[in-house]
């Protein structure tokens, strides 16, 4: 879209749109009023002490949990639009689970090419082959016939990135992909997702690892007790962050 169009620049720019996000389970107040937004090529790291609603947030931006109120528009799309087609929705958001639930009954390549094949009706020829590169892209193009069981939970969690890659999403999202993760195999997920973030791939990740999002994030979301408390590029926040629960945050982290 050239910068002549008459659509706003900031619609341009802007891949998800949160506005005044509310979330209830019951009694409890889940998102409190959560407005914020992810630019397109932008990397957002969401952080925050655990049950802060970070994976909840962050599973509303596909739908996979409802919102009570307010909206969620990713890529043009609002995700809770009344009769959205959420399975459409969905194949046009990559998304990546702390549990890597690969299908344990296919094989490597045979997970990396069912969405593209089942859900898009590619072809079947170009699917395998964009499968072989991204698997070559993360590290794995000799497992290609491996199932997920002959694979380490570092390889299996990279299979899940390239399954999610290859349905050609605009944008990815991460819900803590390193945590189900031995210390050892952390290193070889995240490099994939530095490599995501140097190549312009928007993308939004909750994690604990914070060197990761001191390194690789153009913008860190700190939330706290279900409200986005402070927005800021990582060197402000890491060094001089806002929020007095983010200097608590961060300085607990630092104590362990």
């Amino acid at each position: 879209m050239s910068a002549t169009s008459s659509t706003p620049q900031n619609a341009q720019d802007t891949m998800i749109r949160l506005s005044g996000v509310e979330k209830w389970y019951g009694d409890h107040h889940v998102l409190t009023n959560v407005s914020a937004d992810v630019k397109r090529g932008q990397v957002v790291v969401l952080c925050g002490p655990s049950g802060s609603g970070k994976s909840t947030l962050i599973r509303t931006m596909n739908h996979l949990e409802p919102i009570n109120e307010g909206s969620i528009i990713v890529n043009g799309e609002n995700v809770h639009a009344r009769g959205i087609n959420i399975n459409r929705l969905r194949s046009h958001i990559g998304f990546v689970f702390q549990q890597f639930n690969l299908f344990p009954h296919l094989s490597v390549l045979e997970n990396v090419t069912c969405g593209p094949l089942w859900v898009n009706k590619a072809d079947a020829r170009e699917t395998r082959a964009l499968a072989h590169e991204l698997l070559e892209k993360v590290g794995l193009a000799h497992k290609a016939e491996a199932y997920p069981n002959q694979l380490s939970g570092g390889q299996q969690q990279r299979v899940a990135i390239a399954r999610a890659l290859a349905m050609k999403p605009p944008v990815m999202l991460f819900d803590e992909p390193t945590s189900a993760l031995d210390p050892e195999m952390v290193g070889e997920v995240l490099s994939v997702m530095k490599a995501l973030a140097s190549e312009g791939m928007t993308m939004v990740c909750v994690t604990h690892e914070m060197k990761f999002a001191r390194d690789v994030s153009d913008e860190v979301w700190f939330m706290d007790q279900g409200q986005l408390l402070e927005v800021a590029d990582p060197e402000a926040f890491f060094t001089a962050p806002n929020h007095p629960r983010a200097q608590k945050f961060l300085s607990d982290i630092h104590a362990g």
